[in-house]
């Protein structure tokens, strides 16, 4: 779903109370957390996050799932150890009401995604 938004907070303001908006902070304050220095802004009329002026991650509320979008998710985790659990695309990571973030590998991959970009790492499609 796209928001005609402008900032960061508009954005979460815009969005409905249920399982997609729990979803969509608790994997916001992973990248947060994760990347204390990364900026937050709007972008394509979602959540962007960028870091050492790199698009690291898009971060969207989509009408069945929360979309993380990543660039190429085969640079990040080619053996596709760290997204066994998760429905992917090229770029996109498709989070639904049934997964457990902290009880997945997701943090893990948000952490290694953002050590690859900091070392200068492409991990564009």
């Amino acid at each position: 779903m796209q928001y005609d938004v402008a900032t960061p907070s508009e954005y979460l303001d815009a969005l409905q109370n249920d399982w997609r908006k729990s979803t969509l902070l608790e994997i916001r304050d992973l990248i947060l957390i994760s990347a204390p220095d990364i900026k937050e802004a709007i972008d394509y009329k979602m959540l962007s996050y960028k870091l050492v002026n790199v698009n690291a991650f898009h971060l969207n509320a989509q009408k069945n799932f929360v979309g993380l979008y990543v660039g190429s998710i085969d640079k990040i985790d080619p053996d596709k150890r760290m997204l066994a659990d998760f429905d992917c695309g090229k770029g996109c990571i498709r989070i639904k009401k049934t997964h457990n973030i902290s009880q997945s590998l997701l943090p893990e991959f948000i952490e290694t995604t953002i050590s690859k970009i900091k070392s200068g790492f492409d991990t564009s499609c």
